[in-house]
């Protein structure tokens, strides 16, 4: 077959559940379609694809869902799974895609299961240092592995040898802020951003106040806090902080989090995927607290692997008392080289093209082409 017909089959990717999947798959997405590279994306029923962003897109649904729970849903997922092999299969055979390309969750079972049994290269993109359960299972069918981390446990060691480190993509926002250079408090005042997930953290409104009223008055007195909260107990943290001389802002959501990001001189956050990606990135110091209950504890695998790059300071949940933050916060403030050092470490962990990095495995996998002289310029704006 010529280049030029090779250059039309398309790109099929299979995504779906939480934006930690859907993210890196619609930043993907965008580079392919920068390349005149055609974008298929099949998720499943509840996939929310890639709404109004990406009309490009072709999307096909399919039946997929977890298996876990007692018998009866591990039955009910298993025949869920299975329908979506068929359906994926059935889908691939008439696309008759150049790769596929996986990004984990459940719904992207069906699709690279029925990519690695009819022959079909498949490309699997981990975005978490401990690889996911469907990774992990499509792993001995995978033509390759992009990984976000430079190291990633739970894989099999056959699988070690066929993987590349492309990075996680992140928000052309995140992008956008990326270059501008980190500066410490250095007298004035001091920027601190609190993030925990989409849904805030509960254990930072419970900590977050007593820990910031034990720090030396003047330190606490130069605080200007922005902090995320749960709706739920966005008031009682408000109260928290009276009397404290504190300069806060609590929200349940922020819209301009890359803004803050790039003010920011300590963020204290959660060790999900796309933080790491979006700290490092930008290149700013922080505290992470991974969330112990996410699925087999990923997140401190994220944190571990981060901090031991020097870019973090790791705290897990069960040490993260006011006490333990309060230490360490006015270490770090008051010995403002250590700041500039996660920082720089964190910079140096940032990978900004990643998703062209990502975009060049899958087509030189498919037999598209990898990004050259003839495929064009790297993209650093991609999400």
């Amino acid at each position: 077959m010529m280049a030029g017909d090779m250059r039309s089959r398309p790109v099929v990717l299979a995504a779906g559940g939480t934006g930690g999947h859907m993210f890196p798959a619609e930043a993907l997405a965008r580079a392919l379609l920068q390349r005149d590279v055609r974008v298929v994306l099949i998720t499943d029923r509840r996939g929310h694809a890639f709404g109004n962003a990406l009309p490009e897109v072709e999307v096909h649904r399919i039946r997929a869902t977890q298996i876990g729970g007692g018998l009866v849903n591990k039955t009910r997922g298993a025949w869920e799974l299975l329908m979506g092999y068929g359906q994926a299969r059935g889908l691939l055979r008439a696309l008759a895609p150049a790769v596929v390309a996986g990004f984990g969750g459940y719904p992207s079972l069906p699709t690279g299961y029925a990519a690695g049994r009819t022959g079909i290269p498949l490309v699997l993109h981990e975005q978490n240092a401990l690889a996911g359960r469907a990774n992990r299972w499509l792993a001995p069918k995978a033509t390759a592995i992009a990984a976000s981390f430079p190291r990633v446990d739970g894989l099999p060691d056959t699988a070690r040898a066929r993987m590349e480190v492309t990075g996680n993509p992140v928000r052309p926002a995140i992008l956008d802020v990326a270059g501008q250079p980190y500066q410490p408090p250095n007298g004035g005042p001091i920027r601190l951003l609190v993030t925990g997930g989409s849904q805030g953290a509960r254990v930072f409104s419970d900590v977050l106040p007593e820990a910031l009223n034990q720090l030396p008055e003047e330190i606490r007195l130069r605080l200007q806090v922005a902090q995320q909260c749960r709706p739920e107990e966005l008031e009682a943290t408000r109260r928290a902080y009276v009397g404290t001389g504190i300069q806060v802002e609590l929200e349940t959501f922020f819209s301009d989090v890359p803004e803050r990001l790039a003010r920011a001189h300590l963020v204290i956050g959660r060790a999900g995927a796309s933080t790491v990606a979006e700290l490092a990135a930008v290149g700013r110091p922080s505290i992470l607290v991974p969330y112990p209950f996410a699925m087999d504890d990923h997140q401190t695998v994220n944190a571990e692997i981060y901090a031991e790059a020097g870019a973090t300071w790791h705290m897990p949940q069960d040490v993260f008392t006011a006490d333990g933050l309060a230490e360490r916060v006015t270490a770090m403030i008051s010995q403002p080289q250590t700041l500039v050092s996660l920082a720089k470490a964190a910079k140096a962990f940032g990978r900004l093209d990643a998703a062209d990095h990502l975009a060049s495995l899958v087509m030189a996998t498919g037999g598209l082409g990898r990004a050259n002289g003839d495929d064009g310029p790297l993209q650093e704006a991609a999400e």
